[in-house]
């Protein structure tokens, strides 16, 4: 068996669409989605993908603002920037992009995010929505995993899967998600015994650990949807994913690949949060 490939590119340019009709019918009722994305520092992977947000942006007609603020900026003044997007309503979305410097408190700025312009998802209103399955912002990577796996024709209802990773960001939202699809989800992590026969027994396999060819061929089902978010820098100075790509394809029906597979997505989610921050704010 080789595994057929997910193209993040292409499914990303399919929902980046979806949000552009959606924008054209927000402007038509005088209605523009704004973004706005601070960023803090000179951190290079920061600064790219902070440009591919506005250019995803542009693409969908969404107007966006860039805030770049120096790495020696405290606490203080970041909050007073939040605050300042806070109350403009002509921004629907706020972003600061994380990681930020070792002087700020990353939860105190997710906390100064009012719930209704978190587009991330990652505001604590809109985890615990996500949790009991109220009407939310859901976060990007793990939502756009779940349009990955359906695009491949897989009926997510009372599959095993399984998540390797119990991130705030990834991991225990990914799982989530799976789980109000009604998947029979199992959560690993560096605790976990039996990572290797656990893996192995997933329909859907989730990895987000973050480290080089963590998943081996041994520990995919032969059939399974093997999501791959992991983006890690080789001594190739390549991009890598969790995920042994070679040898997992021979045993995995669908796979996605790195780079071009959960990245654009997680993007391309973006956009929609957005354009529904811009439609309730509206009213519509």
């Amino acid at each position: 068996m080789q595994a057929k490939i997910i193209d993040g590119k292409a499914l990303a340019a399919a929902v980046k669409q979806e949000a552009a009709a959606q924008v054209e019918a927000l402007k038509a009722q005088g209605v523009t989605p704004c973004l706005a994305v601070v960023l803090v520092g000179e951190d290079p992977a920061s600064q790219v993908y902070v440009r591919g947000k506005i250019n995803d942006c542009a693409q969908c007609g969404i107007e966006s603002r860039s805030i770049r603020l120096p790495e020696t900026t405290t606490q203080e003044e970041l909050l007073a920037h939040v605050k300042a997007l806070a109350e403009d309503s002509a921004v629907h979305g706020i972003l600061v992009q994380l990681p930020l410097p070792a002087q700020i408190n990353e939860k105190a700025v997710i906390d100064a995010i009012p719930p209704e312009k978190d587009v991330d998802g990652f505001s604590p209103v809109n985890v615990g929505r996500m949790q009991i399955g109220e009407p939310c912002y859901l976060p990007c990577t793990p939502a756009g995993c779940i349009r990955m796996i359906e695009s491949t024709g897989t009926d997510i209802s009372g599959k095993q899967a399984v998540v390797i990773g119990r991130s705030n960001i990834v991991g225990k939202p990914a799982a989530l998600l799976l789980l109000a699809k009604n998947a029979t989800v199992t959560i690993c992590h560096s605790k976990t015994k039996n990572l290797q026969e656990i893996c192995a027994s997933a329909d859907i396999l989730v990895a987000a650990v973050g480290r080089e060819g963590f998943v081996t061929g041994d520990m995919v089902k032969p059939g399974a949807v093997v999501i791959d978010v992991g983006i890690n820098r080789g001594a190739d100075g390549k991009l890598h994913g969790d995920v042994d790509f070679a040898a997992a394809s021979e045993k995995a029906a669908w796979i996605t690949p790195v780079p071009g597979g959960v990245g654009p997505m997680t993007r391309a989610m973006l956009m929609l949060n957005t354009v529904e921050a811009a439609r309730r704010a509206s009213g519509n």
